[in-house]
C-alpha cells in the first residue's frame, strides 16, 4: 500500500515539481552544450524523471517519500514544455 500524504501536500509537491522542471529546462538551455538527437533528448527529459519518480512512489514507506516521488515525477512535464517551446520558436 502506498502511503498517501494529505492532498494539499501532494498537490503542492507536484506544482513545485513542474515549476522546478520549467526553471531547470530554461537554465539548461542557457548552458553551452553539444547538439543531441531530439528523440534521445526527449527520452532523457521525460523517461528518466518518470522512471525515478515512479520507483520512489512505489517503494515509499513514508508519506514524505511519496510526495518526493510526485515532485520528481512532475519534473518531466515542465522540462518537456520548455523543450516544446524551444522547438516551436526555433528558426531551424
Amino acid at each position: 500500500m502506498i502511503p498517501l500524504p494529505r492532498t494539499w501536500l501532494l498537490t503542492s509537491a507536484m506544482l513545485l515539481g513542474v515549476a522546478a522542471g520549467l526553471l531547470g529546462g530554461t537554465a539548461a538551455m542557457t548552458v553551452d552544450h553539444a547538439r543531441m538527437r531530439p528523440d534521445i533528448a526527449i527520452a532523457l527529459v521525460v523517461g528518466f524523471p518518470s522512471a525515478i519518480g515512479l520507483l520512489v512512489i512505489l517503494l515509499a514507506r513514508r508519506r514524505w517519500l511519496t510526495a518526493l516521488g510526485a515532485f520528481i515525477l512532475a519534473l518531466a512535464p515542465g522540462w518537456f514544455g520548455v523543450l516544446a517551446v524551444i522547438q516551436v520558436t526555433s528558426h531551424a
